[in-house]
């Protein structure tokens, strides 16, 4: 017999000599210490017993996009006392919208403060990762970078924490190499680099090429702005918390004390701004009066700022619906586009020459810098390749449109869940709160798998493609759906819409509240599916243990059936 109580020699079954609701020992990778990862580790140590966890991350320090965005007027769009973890409320914040550095102390701080980094191993890059149907694991291969040595290690379940918005590209534009004068991307920016008098050319208007111009503007000689694609700029999110006409501001001292001081009063105010943030997707929908409501507010304020004759309006008064492309808060932009110093060019770019930018009307734009705001790869695939069941890349699987189970799991790739995957609420408001519901799925999925003996699970294609029938369906009455080139839809101006989810965040939360376990393939460890019963006593039972729990709480259980 073997050392897990069933014989080994013969069919016959035995019982497993363990109480039921045992966990046996998983081992676990996550991809990226980033939010996601941060938060991963984090539940895990707190809720989860029996687990090994490792998280690999290919940076010097955690912190993810926060860590490696550092371009002049990096900063959050979402409210500081939004984005941040409900489990991890910072009282502290010194902007209403808060810049990269801060962002980052505070992940930084939280790696700390819950001893997260006995977990990670920094300056580590996973390069490959094959399942082996056989053991019912996956093996990795992950690159130290500071020695370049390829380590191997293996895991019962692989989690992708990597993100959306982190693997960065430069703009497909004949000659870009060419170019003799300093060339940068917004993701990857020289901390040495300076502008100041020189004329500073910035292709791109998203949101980081809106935070990079009325940034540098001041400082440099003569600012050439490209404007790719026609765009609303729109009003920053919580308008109504927001200072004069959407201006971030600075918290005082005695906001902050009381903040502190005043829980009850800090989640009042929190709470206040996450439920302005959840009243947005209304507008979304394209024949709604919100939406109308936005396009006449927007226009306002663009003309304000601009001025009525501009003929950059026709710019930034798109005719696509307000939410099409991601809504671009842009304090300070539009009147930075009126300075003397500025000047906005909205031919196309034909290629990019030693000296400068050659434009469709054959002219040279000469620079001394070239500043990239291009955005990045949303293709969702790894890097790195993904190889599932019989053999198949996660790239080639996804080589005509990304599909994803509920955003977290995919066909042919057991025991693998991703944070942020197609189809997400990334466009919906903060994203660290659909972080934390995400984590509480993936661990009940994996709960589930470590207490019932099961050895892998995976997405079945039927309720992949149920799921995107809907989201197809649904996305019709969206503004998203409209006529716009957006990365919503990776690049493309028609779709399909491969970056949202079809419908509000709230909804999002609520459907993953009891998982549909009927929708995926589950393969136990054991010939017979009931072996977890094991000697039939339960955990519950152990020495010291409340034997008459239930006679506390009478409705506990009906949580999931209230509304």
């Amino acid at each position: 017999m073997g050392s897990n109580g069933i014989n080994s020699s013969t069919d016959a079954y035995r019982v497993l000599e363990a109480p039921i609701g045992q966990a046996r020992h998983l081992r676990i990778i996550t991809v990226g210490a980033g939010a996601a990862g941060l938060n991963f580790a984090h539940q895990i140590n707190r809720h989860m017993q029996n687990i090994t966890h490792v998280v690999y991350e290919k940076n010097p320090e955690v912190g993810g996009t926060w860590y490696e965005n550092r371009y002049p007027g990096c900063a959050c769009d979402i409210p500081s006392h939004s984005y941040q973890f409900t489990w991890e409320p910072n009282p502290h914040w010194n902007k209403f919208y808060s810049t990269a550095p801060e962002i980052l102390q505070y992940f930084i701080g939280i790696a700390k403060k819950y001893d997260l980094y006995k977990f990670i191993k920094l300056n580590h890059q996973v390069v490959r990762a094959e399942w082996q149907e056989s053991e019912g694991i996956w093996r990795l291969g992950i690159k130290d970078l500071k020695s370049g040595i390829i380590i191997e290690d293996w895991c019962d379940f692989m989690i992708s924490g990597s993100g959306i918005l982190n693997n960065w590209k430069w703009p497909n534009i004949p000659g870009l190499q060419s170019f003799k004068g300093e060339r940068l991307h917004s993701a990857a920016w020289d901390a040495e680099a300076i502008w100041s008098a020189k004329t500073v050319a910035v292709i791109g208007n998203g949101s980081s090429g809106v935070q990079i111009v009325p940034t540098i503007q001041p400082d440099v000689k003569e600012l050439i702005t490209f404007l790719r694609s026609p765009t609303w700029i729109t009003a920053g999110f919580a308008q109504s918390k927001a200072g004069p006409n959407g201006a971030n501001f600075n918290f005082s001292d005695e906001r902050k004390r009381e903040f502190e001081e005043n829980p009850g009063i800090y989640l009042k105010y929190r709470k206040e701004i996450e439920n302005e943030l959840n009243t947005r997707f209304k507008f979304i929908l394209k024949d709604s009066q919100e939406q109308a409501d936005a396009v006449k507010f927007s226009t306002k304020d663009v003309k304000a700022k601009l001025g009525e004759k501009n003929p950059l309006l026709k710019y930034f008064l798109p005719d696509f619906s307000v939410g099409c492309r991601r809504t671009t808060p842009g304090n300070g932009y539009l009147e930075a586009l009126t300075e003397r110093n500025v000047r906005a060019i909205t031919e196309s770019i034909t290629e990019i020459v030693p000296e400068g930018i050659k434009v469709d009307s054959g002219e040279i734009v000469k620079v001394d810098m070239l500043v990239c705001a291009t955005g990045f790869d949303v293709s969702f695939c790894p890097r790195y390749p993904v190889i599932g069941q019989n053999g198949i890349l996660l790239s080639q699987q996804w080589k005509v449109k990304p599909e994803a189970y509920l955003t977290m799991a995919v066909p042919n790739f057991p025991n693998h869940f991703m944070f942020l995957g197609p189809n997400a609420p990334i466009g919906h408001g903060s994203v660290l709160p659909i972080l934390e519901h995400s984590a509480k799925y993936i661990l009940r999925m994996i709960h589930k798998c470590q207490t019932e003996r099961i050895k892998s699970v995976v997405a079945k294609w039927d309720a992949v493609a149920d799921f995107v029938e809907h989201i197809n369906t649904f996305m019709t009455r969206t503004a998203w759906s409209t006529h716009c080139r957006s990365w919503f839809k990776n690049g493309k101006i028609d779709g399909p819409i491969t970056a949202l989810h079809p419908g509000s965040r709230i909804h999002w939360f609520h459907m993953l509240d009891q998982p549909r376990f009927e929708d995926y393939k589950w393969t136990t460890s054991d010939k017979n599916r009931f072996a977890f019963l094991g000697n039939g006593f339960s955990t519950r039972e152990g020495e010291g243990r409340d034997l008459a729990y239930y006679f506390d709480n009478p409705d506990a259980g009906f949580e999931s059936i209230r509304y």
